[in-house]
């Protein structure tokens, strides 16, 4: 063949195989996402609801950009590849429960933000912990009931004390034991305290509307932790429900999951 005709030849076979030469690496230990599209919804707890609280009130229309969140809490597996790895300084106990799948526990707000640190260093970065509103927003799944199943507890939809599971008020259960929310989450509600973003605030009187953590006029030495959690009743699993603790607080029944904006 002509030299010409094998240069052609050759730069025609270039285009058309696709070169993964430069594709980043698949992490095999980074938490799996979930697409949440973008909306709108009222963000809190109506006051006829007898389950809410002052701190959840009042009701405000929020509208959110598309995002991405952990399908899990981030659970024990990928916690211990980052302090293997030397990212994360602590070390948790499991509690005699079991690691694995199970989400990371005694986590301060400052030891979620380290493991954010080191996620953003294995890859093309942008995790963080999700806002406050954008928690909501996915742990409702479009859905205006308390809970994202509905209005009443049942039995066997999540893990808390008084939820009809086989880990209730004993311990955490296995990610993925329970059937997912409409947007894909697993344990929206209950199993661990989920840290957010947010500063307390002790109303939503002056929220941001755009979906953004509220970091401003607010005590950030409290952090706000959503979802309830294995050993809390069931008032608290809603989706509204939320509560404070100090961001230094290690306890074994908080935990997080991470968010990162809509990737293309």
């Amino acid at each position: 063949m002509h030299l010409r005709s094998l240069l052609c030849v050759t730069s025609l076979l270039a285009l058309l195989v696709p070169n993964n030469t430069a594709a980043a690496p698949r992490c095999e230990v980074c938490p799996e996402m979930v697409a949440i599209p973008a909306g709108e919804f009222g963000m809190g707890t109506p006051a006829h609801d007898f389950d809410g609280s002052q701190y959840e009130r009042p009701v405000h229309r929020v509208r959110i950009k598309a995002f991405e969140i952990g399908k899990y809490a981030v659970t024990f597996d990928q916690w211990d590849a980052c302090a293997r790895d030397g990212g994360c300084a602590h070390r948790p106990l499991d509690h005699g429960w079991g690691r694995s799948r199970r989400p990371v526990v005694d986590i301060s707000w400052a030891d979620a933000n380290q493991y954010v640190q080191w996620l953003n260093a294995k890859t093309a970065g942008g995790y963080r912990l999700p806002s406050e509103a954008e928690w909501e927003y996915a742990a409702r799944a479009g859905s205006g009931t308390a809970r994202y199943w509905g209005d009443a507890i049942d039995n066997n939809h999540a893990n808390c004390d008084g939820c009809g599971s086989a880990w209730d008020n004993r311990q955490t259960a296995p990610g993925g034991s329970f059937a997912p929310n409409p947007f894909g989450l697993h344990d929206a509600l209950g199993n661990v305290w989920q840290w957010v973003q947010d500063c307390w605030h002790e109303s939503y009187a002056g929220a941001p509307h755009d979906g953004t953590a509220w970091t401003k006029n607010g005590d950030c030495n409290e952090r706000v932790a959503r979802g309830g959690s294995w050993n809390y009743t069931r008032r608290f699993l809603r989706s509204a429900a939320r509560d404070r603790f100090d961001a230094a607080l290690r306890f074994y029944d908080l935990g997080f999951r991470v968010a990162r904006p809509a990737q293309p």
